[in-house]
């Protein structure tokens, strides 16, 4: 008799606000373990992630929770160990975490640059490579990194260029790894969301900006994180197996023009 195979074990980063939060809540119902991670700074960064980790736990999962700087060399890594040995094993990956510089590229630094990447696409190549071997041997191994639209999209007002480097630096790693890791059935995909609204005080734009960005949207809205995590929740399910080496828009039609 064929045996059901258990729910999943995730790591999330960036976790405790916005669509990482959303996404917990969305797919803590179906994971046995759950790894959530936030920078976790200051004690308001703490106090929102112990607030996601309740309603993960009222859901049903067990939580791990976990604190770093993605930007430093290490800190990712440190991540995927813990959770393993906590949990004895990975399923899925959500590599969530990042920042907004809106900074001309007049006014950034290397430094800045530099940063920028660290904490984007080289958090994600740590995490994909400490998870690998874990991820290859699980029957539903998969992988999501978080995109923007600002990796595609080039307007007068929604610049972002170290931003944008970062991003689309992840999503070449996304492809490389979707290419490498399909041979053992692990699927990695992008999602790339377009305007999003933030948690209160966690923005880079104005509230003016936030009016022009609906007004920018085709569908005429920003999207919620629910929107997003929506399609995480997908990617990571049986039913996305198929799926891999794609960088999603969900942006409401903002990659239209």
């Amino acid at each position: 008799m064929n045996r059901a195979p258990s729910k999943p074990v995730a790591l999330v980063t960036g976790a405790a606000s916005g669509i990482g939060a959303a996404t917990v809540r969305k797919i803590a119902s179906g994971c046995d373990g759950l790894a959530l991670h936030t920078r976790g700074t200051s004690s308001a960064s703490r106090e929102r992630l112990s607030a996601v980790s309740k309603a993960a736990r009222d859901a049903g999962a067990e939580v791990l929770e976990l604190y770093g700087d993605l930007a430093e060399a290490g800190s990712a890594l440190h991540l995927v160990q813990e959770t393993i040995r906590r949990f004895g094993r990975l399923d899925h990956v959500v590599a969530n975490a990042g920042f907004a510089d809106r900074r001309s590229t007049a006014d950034i630094t290397r430094a800045d640059l530099d940063r920028s990447l660290a904490t984007m696409a080289g958090a994600f190549l740590e995490l994909a490579q400490g998870a690998r071997d874990a991820l290859t041997r699980s029957p539903q191994g998969r992988v999501v990194y978080l995109s923007s639209f600002v990796a595609h999209r080039y307007a007068q007002g929604s610049l972002f260029p170290v931003s944008a480097a970062a991003k689309a630096a992840g999503e070449a790693l996304m492809r490389t790894l979707a290419a490498e890791l399909a041979v053992s059935g692990v699927t990695v995909n992008a999602v790339v969301p377009g305007y999003t609204r933030k948690d209160g005080g966690h923005t880079a734009l104005g509230a003016d900006a936030w009016k022009a960005a609906a007004a920018a949207t085709p569908l005429g809205r920003i999207a919620e994180p629910d929107d997003i995590a929506a399609l995480i929740a997908f990617l990571l399910s049986p039913e996305a197996r198929h799926i891999t080496g794609q960088a999603i828009a969900v942006d409401g039609g903002l990659s239209l023009g």
